[in-house]
């Protein structure tokens, strides 16, 4: 499949998200955290993101993790002088403690950590605007993820978390694609993949 296609779909999606109703969008957020709650860890590293616009879950999702997990991180993402995307550096959660940085995203403030540290989460809560069956994730074409997680412990879960009608059943996919071992949707709750 080629990259227009992906593009399309990409359009296809957020034009979906923006038409989600304010309340639909957070009794979504409140499944997912729930949900959510279910497969974390006592005593472990997760990462997660922080959720912006109509993408699935809340910032409340941040504080849920970090009432089960001993340690929740957050990306920071970067590009060169050129322009071009690096690999995402982490950085501890604070509630209350999330700052504006590039593009008007939300994020911790310095210090950040390496993009190694990646190897210590044993889930990684992954944005995605779809994914399918087999584990391919759509993002949002900037590459971040797909650079970053080789860092990952092969042991951990990689969960994308997408609406219910955006667990599809196959997407276009490339090599570099790393695939996610489960997903997540509010009415599904997480879900194992082949992969996983």
């Amino acid at each position: 499949m080629t990259t227009s296609t992906k593009a399309t779909l990409r359009e296809q999606v957020l034009a979906a998200r923006s038409q989600v109703a304010d309340d639909v969008h957070a009794a979504q957020a409140r499944m997912l955290n729930e949900q959510l709650a279910l497969a974390v860890s006592g005593g472990s590293t997760v990462c997660a993101y922080v959720p912006v616009g109509t993408e699935p879950g809340s910032v409340e999702m941040l504080d849920m993790l970090l009432r089960h997990a001993r340690r929740v991180l957050l990306p920071v993402a970067r590009t060169t002088g050129d322009g071009i995307p690096m690999r995402l550096r982490w950085a501890e959660y604070r509630p209350g403690g999330l700052v504006r940085g590039r593009w008007g995203l939300l994020e911790p403030p310095e210090p950040w950590l390496p993009e190694s540290v990646l190897a210590e989460a044993e889930m990684v809560v992954v944005p995605a605007l779809a994914v399918d069956h087999r584990g391919v994730r759509l993002g949002r074409g900037r590459g971040y993820y797909d650079r970053s997680l080789d860092a990952r412990n092969p042991q951990a879960r990689l969960i994308a978390m997408v609406r219910d009608e955006e667990f599809v059943e196959e997407l276009p996919a490339e090599p570099h694609d790393v695939p996610m071992t489960h997903v997540i949707t509010p009415g599904r709750g997480v879900v194992a993949l082949p992969t996983g």
